[in-house]
């Protein structure tokens, strides 16, 4: 069976069509995917008409080429037509765009979990039956109702915590996940929530206080020892662990752990198993920075990030992933401009899996400090 993970919002999206063992078909932790499609394997006006006795709710998303709010709506109108001739009342949901919002996606129950309910994706001549949409009222509870959060320090979305563990591929259920930078204890949360050992450090004494903090609350709305046994929703945002990632029963001590120390210079306890984090951003910028004050951040923040790194590739195994969301830099050009310290990197004894980094800077529109993500493997 194909699928097609979306990846974006127009008019920049990316659009991926995968095999289902390629990757994780639970869309609940799969930050980077909005939308998650399976390709009919009939026409889908067959597939609606044995949709359950009732009224039923269509919306079609239209992301073709030349796709508009108007192709999108035609072809729902269609679709209506031949459904009502055969005896069937239909709802289509309205298209402000080619394609629906996930906001609009979820709110009218468009997210594959009813019966009677479906969002169509059509892709030129190929079409697909929405089964998983992000659910991005989940992500902003169990990011907003932590009882510790720090502004001043920059706010790691949860879903961009998810891609880093993501990007370290597949590990083994209870696998340990460092984060040296682990901050409020967002990359920590959510490796819990994959079923994943955490372990954390940091240089602020306050930031291990709020990630120790965040984590015992954690804990208290949901049972993530026993979460192989009965996987269920979790008050802190109704997150789900995809059946690959359950943590097992034997994750009952130690769970997670959280250090003060200097990622330059500290000596982490073993296993690691992955090292996913967001490193030093350098300071928070509400405009462009001149040429010298460009200078200056990469100079600091380059130091730090290859000192941790050489710190870290004597304690890892070979072929651990370390995935690392670095800094970048919004220029006048519209264009950011990055950390060019790649080939410092592999000469640490790292693989660099991304060394043209295409599509891996994480910015929302007009963002001075955007973070500019490196995959890397021991040698």
């Amino acid at each position: 069976m194909k699928y097609l993970a979306v990846l974006g919002r127009q008019p920049e999206i990316s659009i991926a069509e995968l095999e289902a063992t390629d990757f994780c078909t639970d869309i609940e932790r799969l930050g980077g995917t909005i939308k998650l499609a399976e390709k009919f394997e009939e026409r889908p006006i067959e597939y609606l008409q044995k949709l359950p006795e009732g009224k039923i709710t269509i919306g079609v998303s239209d992301y073709s080429k030349n796709a508009s709010r108007k192709t999108a709506t035609m072809e729902a109108l269609k679709l209506k037509k031949i459904l009502v001739r055969h005896g069937r009342s239909v709802r289509v949901v309205e298209n402000k765009d080619a394609v629906l919002s996930t906001a609009t996606s979820l709110h009218n129950g468009l997210s594959g979990k009813n019966e009677r309910k479906a969002e169509l994706i059509k892709v030129d001549d190929e079409w697909y039956r929405v089964i998983g949409v992000q659910d991005i009222e989940a992500y902003a509870k169990r990011d907003q109702a932590r009882p510790a959060r720090d502004a001043k320090v920059g706010m790691l979305p949860p879903k961009l915590a998810q891609i880093l563990i993501n990007l370290c591929g597949v590990l083994a259920p209870g696998a340990t996940v460092l984060d040296p930078f682990c901050g409020t204890g967002v990359v920590l949360q959510e490796a819990l929530l994959m079923g994943y050992r955490a372990y954390g450090t940091d240089i602020s004494e306050r930031m291990i206080e709020y990630s120790e903090k965040n984590l015992k609350w954690l804990l208290k709305f949901e049972n993530v020892h026993s979460r192989a046994a009965s996987p269920r929703p979790v008050a802190t945002g109704e997150a789900r662990l995809c059946s690959r990632c359950r943590a097992p029963q034997s994750l009952e001590s130690n769970i997670f752990q959280i250090s003060q120390g200097d990622a330059t210079s500290f000596t982490w306890q073993q296993p690691i198993d992955a090292v996913a984090c967001e490193g030093y951003l350098g300071k928070p910028m509400s405009a462009v920075p001149s040429e010298m004050k460009l200078k200056e951040q990469k100079a600091e923040c380059g130091a730090i990030m290859l000192g941790f790194l050489k710190n870290l590739v004597g304690q890892v195994k070979a072929n651990t992933p370390v995935v690392v969301a670095m800094p970048a830099w919004l220029r006048e050009n519209g264009v950011y401009s990055r950390l060019e310290i790649l080939d410092e990197i592999e000469s640490l004894g790292y693989n660099v899996n991304n060394k043209s980094r295409e599509g891996l800077i994480y910015a929302r529109a007009g963002q001075i400090v955007a973070r500019d993500i490196i995959i890397l493997r021991k040698k």
